[in-house]
């Protein structure tokens, strides 16, 4: 589900031009619907596999049949953002002298290969290549980003960005149902699946059908999209000015304004990552062990209706909330979730537990943990909006790549610590086996802490 928008939005979001009356330039139609085409296919490759990664995991001879240890290999879902962060920024720089298509294209195609081998994984170990390799060969999260900004200017930057969050969560949608509902076909369809290889490969069928609408995205990008940044060439030394050029790692990181806005985004993804890791393995271990029992269709419907409410609740309101309180006081509304989202974990379980059963109350708290979920990502576009306004014009690039691969760093922390101490916290019967959500209460404290020293509006822009 992880759009990065979480990935929900761009680095380079700004706020309308204060001159209304400027008039807006046209959005190129076309170019935009490739793009966000090809957007579209990222959540749903990468949130595809959540509904039954647990069972896959509990299903391989490395947890020897004990599912209290499925947290421990779960986290391999953090390889992807663990190697994504050793590329993302080379893809970026890349994409600069050679041209967003080309890596876009390989972005693409480094995905399908990789969502197919996962597929055909039988064993833990080629598990671990497959996501290895999703996230050495895709750096897309940066050059779409790029390739938006090279699609508008500051009249109709807004309009296009505001397309971002309705496509990662239709993604974040439809992936999860489709990994819950085609995850092994021959026992929910045996008629059309009674083949010896579906029984063989019982998760290839999601990968499959993924993996073919990625190389679809890439074959219609491929035929229409059309370049967005010419070949580089030096720069002629008879240029009569000189425009300032990009600022050095150093100086960047010596801009405190700049620091602040990519800790918050890192301790927001952090979190965030760490609540979406969770959400499937909660769901999914037996009640008698601190989960909910949900088989995988179930999981993904939940996964489906998480993203939707989500991503229809920013384009609805998100614009709206920030012309009337500002970044600083939205972003602290949804960091302040954090804390409230993780209460909840373990007081559903208790109720389940007490009770043997999925009660009605069950499913009410369930509801307000999507509520909060989705205000919960209204800081993402919050403290986007305070990273265009740190960064330099001639830098926002490197800023984005250096946010990026900070960012894929805590996604890749998340999920396989918070996962680890699922099962620590279940095995060696931590706090009731809760010690986990003790854990993330006090890390959410933290990070309400560090979002206050944000400024109620952003700062201007810097040239």
């Amino acid at each position: 589900m992880p759009r990065d928008v979480n990935e929900r939005t761009a680095l380079i979001t700004r706020q309308p031009p204060h001159d209304i009356h400027e008039p807006r330039t046209p959005l190129p139609v076309l170019q935009l619907s490739i793009v966000l085409l090809m957007q579209l296919s990222e959540p749903i490759a990468s949130q595809s596999i959540f509904p039954y990664i647990n069972q896959l995991v509990s299903e391989l001879d490395i947890t020897g049949g004990d599912k209290k240890k499925v947290g421990y290999y779960a986290g391999l879902e953090s390889l992807f953002f663990l190697t994504q962060a050793m590329t993302v920024l080379q893809w970026s720089r890349t994409s600069d002298r050679i041209g967003r298509k080309p890596v876009l294209l390989m972005g693409l195609l480094g995905t399908a290969a990789s969502i197919y081998c996962f597929g055909l994984s039988r064993t833990f170990w080629t598990l671990v290549v497959s996501r290895c390799l999703s996230g050495l060969l895709n750096g897309n999260v940066g050059v779409m980003k790029s390739t938006m900004g090279d699609l508008t200017d500051r009249t109709n930057r807004a309009d296009a960005f505001a397309f971002l969050p309705i496509i990662w969560a239709m993604g974040a949608s439809i992936g999860p149902l489709i990994g819950g509902s085609l995850a092994r076909p021959h026992s929910r369809f045996p008629e059309a699946f009674s083949s010896p290889f579906w029984v063989e490969f019982p998760y290839f069928l999601p990968c499959l059908v993924t993996g073919s609408f990625v190389l679809f995205c890439a074959f219609v990008a491929l035929l229409f999209f059309k370049e967005t940044v010419p070949a580089w060439k030096p720069v002629s030394a008879e240029c009569g000015s000189k425009p300032s050029g990009p600022r050095s790692f150093g100086d960047l990181l010596a801009s405190r304004n700049i620091l602040l806005s990519i800790g918050n985004y890192v301790t927001l993804a952090y979190l965030n990552t760490t609540h979406l890791a969770l959400l499937p393995l909660f769901l999914s271990m037996p009640i008698e062990i601190g989960g909910l029992g949900l088989h995988p269709p179930t999981i993904g419907l939940i996964m489906s209706i998480y993203g939707a409410t989500s991503g229809t609740f920013q384009v609805l309101f998100f614009a709206r909330l920030i012309r009337r309180f500002g970044e600083g006081r939205i972003f602290m509304l949804g960091i302040s979730t954090c804390p409230l989202v993780f209460a909840l974990y373990p007081l559903m379980s208790a109720i389940a537990q007490r009770r043997s059963d999925l009660n009605h109350l069950i499913w009410v708290l369930m509801g307000l943990l999507i509520a909060l979920s989705a205000l919960m990502e209204t800081a993402f576009g919050a403290v986007f909006m305070f990273m265009t306004a740190s960064a330099p014009k001639s830098s926002r690039g490197t800023v984005n790549g250096l946010a990026q691969t900070s960012v894929a760093l805590a996604r890749a922390l998340g999920p396989a610590m918070s996962t680890a101490l699922f099962s620590l916290s279940v095995q060696h019967d931590l706090l009731g086996g809760r010690m986990v959500y003790a854990v993330y209460i006090v890390l959410a404290g933290g990070a309400i802490l560090f979002g206050a020293q944000l400024p109620e509006r952003s700062w201007d822009d810097i040239e």
